[in-house]
């Protein structure tokens, strides 16, 4: 399944009956273990009450949505509520953001979500530097109707972004052309890793930009694994928390054979390099 087929989120309208909870530490804070939500789709799809009660068990406080599962802002938050877990991150298709984005933005603040965040691009609006120029004076335009909203637009990588298009990199596209306050990055470590991208180097040139990092593994083969069990290097990461800016950290796999230990496994392996 590709991670798109999941991130095309068609949210209901919603009020705000619910005060929004945002849950944010500020750089220098300690980290909660947090979750993308991705990886456990299908344990969700079959029931959100019953893996959101597990991931509470193993220690998790933080989730980003990719979805809700055929439930409604105000049931998915009552959720979280009641297994003392929050989102402070949600991902939108872009597609969904453009024209009006406010019943997203209304979704996001009931759901206790401070973070937007644009988790794709399809191959379309990807193809040549000019497009990556344009999909950042969009991300702009987004961002400043978020920032307006009293929320924070994010963008979440893979490894496209990371190679060069006749000779210029994408993502420095995105990094440069797009407002620094308007549009935070959410930088996945693995498809970073994947691309052949160093991580202090980003902090290094854009700091306080990276205010969420996906945690995910790489085997020596470069395949995914779960957290712990590849040799990417997470301590030297959170290290530079604080010129990064890092706020949270979600650990993900995309594909893990049994969701729920991959989870477990990775929490684990998360409690050791937090700061």
């Amino acid at each position: 399944m590709l991670r798109r087929e999941m991130l095309e989120i068609m949210l209901a309208a919603a009020g705000t009956s619910m005060l929004p909870r945002l849950g944010c530490t500020g750089p220098g804070a300690a980290i909660a273990p947090g979750i993308q939500l991705y990886t456990v789709r299908t344990l969700l799809e079959k029931d959100v009450e019953g893996t959101l009660r597990e991931l509470s068990g193993m220690g998790y406080r933080e989730v980003e949505l990719a979805g809700l599962h055929g439930l409604t802002p105000e049931a998915f938050r009552s959720l979280l509520d009641r297994h003392q877990l929050t989102a402070p991150s949600m991902h939108i298709g872009l597609p969904q953001l453009r024209g009006d984005p406010a019943p997203m933005f209304a979704a996001a603040k009931t759901l206790g979500s401070h973070y937007v965040v644009v988790p794709w691009l399809d191959v379309s609006e990807r193809e040549t530097i000019a497009a990556y120029r344009s999909r950042a004076a969009e991300l702009n335009t987004i961002g400043r109707q978020a920032k307006d909203a009293g929320l924070q637009l994010g963008y979440h990588n893979h490894d496209f972004e990371l190679m060069p298009i006749n000779g210029v990199v994408p993502y420095q596209v995105l990094l440069d052309e797009s407002d620094a306050d308007l549009v935070k990055m959410e930088l996945d470590l693995y498809w970073l890793a994947k691309a052949g991208g160093e991580p202090a180097a980003y902090f290094a040139r854009h700091p306080g930009r990276f205010v969420m990092v996906h945690v995910k593994d790489m085997s020596t083969s470069g395949e995914m694994v779960d957290v712990g069990k590849g040799y990417l290097d997470f301590q030297a990461v959170f290290a530079k928390a604080d010129t990064a800016g890092i706020r949270h950290a979600f650990v993900e796999h995309d594909q893990p054979p049994d969701p729920l230990q991959s989870a477990r496994n990775s929490i684990a392996a998360l409690r050791g390099v937090l700061p």
